[in-house]
């Protein structure tokens, strides 16, 4: 019915989901919701991932824009957005450096989220 309307929706009404399968067939499921609270855990590196995103944020637009064009010059499959939150949450230096070399785009570096990359063995290299 919405596509008689020449609307086209995906995502949540209400008590639904809604999306369209690879046949280009609209899906509707009930909304199911989490059984249990999150844990710590996961509270923890969804503020982890907020605060990558508050960073971002609080770039100059002309520094998001150094990561947009990096990102298009690089040829990857990834927005300037991306690229930020993937070495902000590595913590690997060598990804933004390896970026600026082969793109001759400076990029300001993010601080690297302390949590999330904690495992990262090329981080204590830097």
């Amino acid at each position: 019915m919405l596509s008689l309307l020449g609307l086209v929706y995906w995502g949540d009404i209400g008590e639904l989901t809604v999306y369209k399968n690879q046949r280009n067939k609209l899906v509707w499921f009930q909304k199911t919701w989490p059984k249990e609270r999150p844990s710590t855990s996961q509270l923890t590196y969804r503020q982890a991932y907020r605060d990558v995103a508050k960073a971002w944020q609080a770039l100059t637009p002309a520094e998001r824009g150094q990561y947009e064009l990096a990102s298009r010059r690089a040829s990857i499959c990834m927005t300037g957005y991306n690229l930020w939150t993937y070495a902000a949450t590595t913590g690997d230096p060598a990804v933004v450096d390896t970026i600026e070399r082969q793109t001759k785009t400076a990029l300001t570096r993010p601080v690297p989220s302390t949590l999330l990359y904690r495992r990262n063995p090329n981080y204590a290299k830097s």
